[in-house]
């Protein structure tokens, strides 16, 4: 039986493309990337990913794409679009791993639910011959929803894949994709895409100020998406949790070289200082816990690595112009 390999992430596109090819008679595998920028990265695209698999019955291989993807999207060949998204670079770079990947298994072809001129920056033709040719995979890829706008691809023409039954999708509006899901009882569909924060302005902010402090490690990149972010005079960053969640996970992102600290008594925020002891950083960082929790005047501020607690200082709350400190400028 020929064999192909599906890039899935949980959208409603690369489900239909899953489907369109299953219904093809093709033993078909799913292949999942997360990234540090995926909108649903903590709980959505990769158990979206996971489900939909499971309905299908194929199985599905998730790719954590980390630090290597990273210095891709720090520098990008083919530039950013309109914030901080290298797309182009980013699916070149999937690709290339999918790639990797049908070798391995021994498949005929890849398949992606991309649908012609539905993203401004990756999915014009220009830009999917530029990914094609990069990628090394030129007559490889096959995008169902789209074939009837490209030549046919290599496993069409070797009469892998009956090229009458694909479509001419285009554009933006998804109705046509909503049609096809009701057609083949395809139901709960998350969104009809996935998304990804580097588009987001604010957190494009973040990313590219971190870059520019050479703050470019995977979890430099996973604590972006979390709390308030201010850069002090000194150069280090503050970061403080805004409601239990936030504190929790910001304080499970803590390594050993930071400092946590939490307002003793009050509802307190967990403010996360990384990778100083300057003591003038640590009083300043505690003035900010105390400013953000729910006493506003002096107090004592619990000061520690981790869980363990170690002193306490007394302080006063940061004054209202320390938001000129506010990476980005205002609070996402």
């Amino acid at each position: 039986m020929t064999k192909a390999i599906g890039l899935l992430s949980g959208g409603l596109d690369s489900t239909l493309a899953v489907k369109l090819i299953l219904n093809q008679g093709i033993e078909v595998t799913a292949l999942n990337f997360i990234t540090p920028f995926c909108v649903c990265t903590r709980k959505g695209c990769k158990h979206e990913a996971s489900r939909i698999a499971e309905k299908f019955d194929i199985p599905i291989k998730v790719v954590a794409a980390g630090g290597e993807y990273i210095k891709k999207v720090k520098n990008p060949k083919y530039g950013y679009g309109k914030n901080m998204n290298p797309c182009i670079d980013c699916r070149i770079f999937m690709l290339k791993k999918a790639k990797e990947y049908m070798e391995e298994m021994g498949a005929s072809f890849l398949f992606t639910g991309e649908v012609l001129g539905q993203r401004p920056m990756s999915q014009r033709r220009e830009a999917m011959t530029i990914i094609e040719k990069e990628a090394g995979l030129e007559g490889l890829i096959l995008r169902p929803l789209s074939a009837q706008f490209f030549e046919p691809t290599i496993p069409e023409k070797e009469g892998l894949i009956d090229r009458e039954k694909l479509f001419r999708i285009s554009g933006r509006c998804r109705k046509p994709q909503m049609e096809l899901a009701e057609e083949f009882g395809i139901e709960n569909y998350l969104c009809p895409a996935g998304g990804c924060r580097l588009t987001d302005i604010q957190f494009a902010k973040r990313v590219k100020e971190a870059f520019e402090h050479d703050e470019d490690g995977i979890q430099d990149m996973n604590l972006l998406k979390y709390g308030r972010h201010f850069r002090l005079p000194s150069g280090v960053k503050v970061i403080v949790g805004r409601n239990e969640e936030e504190n929790s996970i910001i304080s499970r992102f803590a390594e050993e070289k930071d400092l946590l600290m939490e307002v003793v008594g009050f509802g307190s925020p967990i403010t996360l200082l990384k990778g100083s002891r300057n003591e003038e950083d640590v009083k300043m960082a505690a003035s900010v816990c105390v400013r953000y929790s729910n006493y506003k005047g002096k107090a004592e501020v619990r000061i520690g690595c981790r869980e363990k607690w170690e002193r306490t200082l007394v302080v006063e709350p940061i004054k209202e112009e320390f938001k000129k400190y506010l990476i980005g400028g205002i609070s996402i």
